[in-house]
């Protein structure tokens, strides 16, 4: 009898401590889990702010400002256009990209304020999209965009209403002022030239 009850007791207690290791190791395959888990998320935000600092390079990049290059009559000085970031300017700038713009202006002095504007007419060709607004009040150096394929140049301060779009600006200095207002007249064809180029970035 006590033979019987002492092989109960040590198979019970043997039981136990062949038991303990597997229930620890099922606890640690568990808590391996939750820290696999854990780590999964961790990986996936740093996957996220990874992707956050990309964006916000390609937003830096995205931001770089766009410059073209204007001269106002053949062999003058260069002035730089400013460009705004806007589907018009883009599209502006892309075009002249492809291809150097040399814009006649063929009315100059025949036209309500032309004594602070001037406008080039785009040949038909190009596609420009138009996001215009009412405006009724320019400082010199803005440049607009005005239906059909038109850009809109203010040398002097003025209250001119109008449906323009705004593409960008140049630095309101007095060298850029006399090159425009003293752009020559070609000889032989009664009218004036801009030259818009783009610059490499």
């Amino acid at each position: 009898m006590k033979n019987t009850i002492l092989k109960k007791i040590s198979f019970l207690f043997i039981c136990t401590v062949i038991s303990i290791p597997i229930l620890t190791g099922c606890q640690q395959k568990e808590n391996n889990k939750l820290f696999l888990t854990e780590n999964d998320t961790s990986f996936d935000n740093i996957s996220d702010n990874n992707t956050d600092n990309k964006i916000d390079d390609n937003n830096d990049i995205n931001n770089i400002e766009t410059k073209l290059e204007v001269c106002f009559g053949d062999g003058s000085e260069a002035f730089i256009l400013h460009l705004y970031d806007n589907d018009t300017a883009t599209a502006i700038a892309r075009h002249v990209g492809t291809e150097n713009w040399r814009l006649p202006i063929y009315h100059y002095d025949d036209y309500d304020n032309w004594e602070v504007m001037q406008y080039y007419d785009i040949p038909s060709r190009y596609d420009i999209p138009s996001n215009s607004e009412n405006i009724t009040s320019e400082k010199a150096g803005e440049v607009y965009y005005s239906e059909p394929n038109r850009i809109v140049l203010f040398f002097g301060d003025a209250q001119v209403t109008g449906e323009y779009t705004k593409v960008g600006y140049f630095d309101n200095t007095e060298e850029f002022r006399a090159a425009v207002e003293n752009n020559p007249v070609l000889e032989g064809w009664g009218n004036k030239i801009v030259l818009i180029n783009s610059i490499d970035q």
